[in-house]
């Protein structure tokens, strides 16, 4: 039963971790309206934003991986079990704050850079699993 709430857990951070950037780039002129910043401004803040949440979040990722998820096989369902909690984020998210104005509406190449993040998605996480199986192995053989 742990092992499951850890696998669980590992999802949620990768269902995060793919969220804060994806509604950060869909919401830039809504983040521009309310706080009265240049798009620009709020372009450059999202880029830096999503540059250390990639770092940051991997190597959390990749530490969780090797202490929680102990290089079990089963580390796999996570490439599958972002989804759930990633779409449940979405809808909160779109419950909570519904775009009133017009003008929040992202662009129609946003929703193309979203769609190709959202495929690669699924092989960095197997990357990162991969990682985290391989490198737990410390055993050194000599021939």
């Amino acid at each position: 039963m742990k092992y499951f709430l850890k696998i669980n857990v590992v999802s949620i951070l990768y269902a995060l971790m793919v969220f804060v950037p994806l509604e950060l780039m869909l919401n830039v002129y809504r983040i521009s309206r309310l706080t009265n910043w240049e798009i620009g401004t709020v372009n450059i803040l999202t880029g830096i934003t999503l540059i250390f949440e990639i770092i940051g979040g991997t190597i959390l990722i990749l530490f969780l991986t090797k202490k929680w998820l102990a290089g079990r096989k089963a580390n796999f369902w996570t490439i599958i079990l972002w989804v759930p909690y990633f779409v449940l984020y979405i809808y909160v998210f779109a419950s909570l704050f519904p775009i009133t104005n017009g003008g929040d509406y992202p662009n129609s190449v946003t929703g193309l850079f979203a769609i190709g993040g959202l495929i690669v998605y699924p092989f960095y996480i197997l990357v990162l699993n991969f990682v985290g199986i391989t490198s737990d192995d410390k055993t050194i053989r000599t021939f």
